[in-house]
């Protein structure tokens, strides 16, 4: 299609105006000095934002739009930074643009989402001085960084400080996962259980580790003697008990598991009950599967009494997770390693006073909570509770308030895709303009 325009040309009667003559103007449809319409212009401009460099080139061929990857960016780099307003509630996090060197900050209105700066590092001098320049900020949502309270106490005195809930709860799984190792060899004791071939090799490899770090061997030449590597080495030399190894096995949740309580009793009772007989009985009581599966069951050993404890990792899952989430034998093995280890118990009744006032936001309940971990012999509950009276104000606050630092997150994570789509050749000027602009 073309468009032929008949516009007008003016003169200008003033000999010293830079401009002797100029031509009107059609809005929405021709720029002054344009060598492309605003429509046009402002399709390469998205292009350039969601796409950048040569992939937005590329892209912008097959509209019709043909552009260099320089006049893409050209584009992208003109385009005005969008005002920042007034932000009452704000969300501040890092983001890492050169992974344990450099790293920016990004805030963000945590009402509405909208990105409304990014900064190029992470200094408290460099917050301070933004939240003096914007001032009208009430709130303040951040992680457990030291740095970005002192930036906030020292740009928003009178802002209230804000705590992530996220952040809290993880650090209290940090806390319980070791605990839950402090405490692990409660759990192996007890009589002999039978060791798979895997197994052996295991507690084989983690005695030869042991014996050569008693002889003043070196982490370094254990592994190069052992043919293993280093980080099997250290973690060997972490686990003082070679019982700690053992592992659940894997089975998922089968057709026989309803009867094992049966089976157990049988087994009990007579050890050697033929498996026709186990079988008799779990079909009285229902079962449908076959002989040849029961026979696999018994020969997997699912049916002892004793079972595998799971690692502390995995232990550490199961407490700290919605009961009503977590399978039936999940629970009941839970129950059973809780009530055998008194700290355990005490541990689980703090879990879930923690979650309690997490859920329901009782912020109030935070100091009875605290004391009453004090009184208990948990060390590493000790040092968790030690860490949120240190920043008590903003936890209260994360406790109470419905903000918090997620929406931050979010913007944190969409930014990840952004940086993936420029694979490191994009200068933070750019960066700095996508987050911006693309929503």
């Amino acid at each position: 299609m073309v468009l032929r325009l008949r516009v007008r040309r003016f003169f200008c009667d003033d000999q010293g105006c830079a401009l002797e003559t100029f031509v009107e103007q059609v809005d929405g449809l021709t720029v002054g000095h344009a060598r492309r319409t605003l429509l046009s212009r402002t399709a390469s401009e998205r292009i350039g934002l969601m796409s950048a460099g040569r992939t937005g080139a590329r892209l912008a061929a097959g509209p019709g739009l043909p552009s260099s990857r320089s006049t893409l960016l050209r584009l992208v780099h003109a385009l005005p930074d969008p005002p920042v307003g007034v932000v009452e509630v704000l969300g501040v996090d890092d983001f890492a643009l050169r992974r344990g060197r450099r790293y920016a900050t990004v805030p963000i209105d945590a009402v509405t989402h909208r990105r409304v700066d990014v900064l190029p590092d992470r200094r408290a001098a460099t917050l301070s001085a933004w939240l003096c320049a914007h001032p009208g900020v009430r709130m303040v949502c951040r992680d457990g960084s030291a740095t970005y309270a002192e930036a906030v106490r020292q740009g928003a005195p009178d802002a209230v400080r804000i705590g992530d809930r996220w952040h809290l709860w993880d650090n209290l799984v940090a806390a319980v996962e070791k605990t839950v190792t402090a405490h692990s060899t409660w759990w192996y004791v007890g009589p002999e259980r039978r060791t798979k071939t895997a197994e052996e090799r295991t507690l084989q490899r983690h005695a030869a580790v042991h014996g050569l770090l008693d002889q003043g061997v070196g982490l370094l030449e254990c592994a190069r003697r052992l043919g293993v590597s280093l980080d099997t080495v250290k973690r060997y030399a972490r686990i003082p008990s070679a019982e700690q190894l053992r592992r659940p096995p894997p089975y998922r949740r089968g057709m026989v598991d309803p009867y094992r309580g049966h089976l157990r009793r049988r087994l009990a009772q007579q050890p050697d009950v033929p498996v026709t007989h186990l079988l008799a009985g779990i079909r009285v009581l229902g079962y449908p599967g076959s002989a040849n599966l029961l026979v696999r069951y018994l020969e997997q050993g699912r049916a002892e009494p004793d079972r595998v404890p799971p690692s502390p990792r995995r232990l550490v899952t199961w407490p700290t997770s919605k009961p009503e989430s977590l399978p039936g034998h999940h629970r009941r093995h839970l129950d059973d390693l809780i009530t055998g280890c008194p700290p355990m118990t005490t541990l689980a009744q703090r879990i879930r006073e923690f979650a309690v006032i997490l859920t329901h936001r009782r912020g109030q309940d935070l100091n009875a909570w605290i004391d009453a971990v004090l009184a208990d012999d948990l060390p590493a509950l000790h040092r968790f509770v030690h860490g949120l009276r240190k920043d008590d104000d903003a936890v209260v606050a994360g406790l109470s308030l419905p903000h918090s630092n997620g929406p931050t997150e979010g913007v944190v994570n969409k930014i990840k895709l952004l940086k993936r789509q420029t694979c490191g050749r994009a200068g933070f000027a750019l960066l700095r303009k996508r987050i911006l602009l693309n929503r």
